[in-house]
């Protein structure tokens, strides 16, 4: 089929390029929706293992942090697809797995302090309960200088 492309623009998410067309032989018009294929992600373990990018489980683990806490899924659905995306953006085909904790970490820090918390306690694999406590000094200064922040620049 021969056609012209009439329009192009991005996607408001960026993800894939909308295409309007227009048939050269009837003049019929349609849309087409072009994604960029991604190469597979491959992530290494701490074992030094190789295993295919999951973003399922990359989910799971924060819904799990996030257990009984007021996140909703739709919240945790966007901040995998946007670590996801960082992986993709700022790795060619291997990835740490200490890479895609941090990231998950950063994200949970945003979300939610007791899923944060919960996540780098398994994460982290404290040895005793001094490392665990320093963390939670560390988050409760961190939330204390956020609220302050924001006092001054709304007072």
């Amino acid at each position: 089929m021969e056609d012209k492309v009439i329009d192009s623009r991005t996607s408001k998410d960026g993800s894939c390029i909308r295409r309007r067309r227009e048939c050269l032989r009837c003049g019929y018009r349609y849309t087409t929706y072009e994604q960029m294929e991604r190469t597979e992600l491959r992530v290494v373990k701490r074992d030094n293992l190789h295993e295919a990018l999951n973003r399922e489980k990359i989910l799971r683990g924060m819904i799990k942090a996030c257990e009984k806490r007021p996140v909703s899924m739709d919240r945790l659905d966007a901040a995998a697809d946007e670590i996801v995306a960082d992986l993709h953006r700022d790795h060619q085909r291997e990835v740490p797995s200490s890479v895609i904790g941090m990231k998950v970490i950063e994200k949970l820090q945003t979300i939610d302090p007791v899923a944060y918390i919960r996540y780098v306690s398994v994460y982290r694999q404290f040895q005793n309960v001094d490392e665990f406590i320093e963390l939670v000094r560390r988050m409760e200064s961190r939330v204390a200088n956020d609220s302050l922040q924001r006092k001054l620049s709304l007072g």
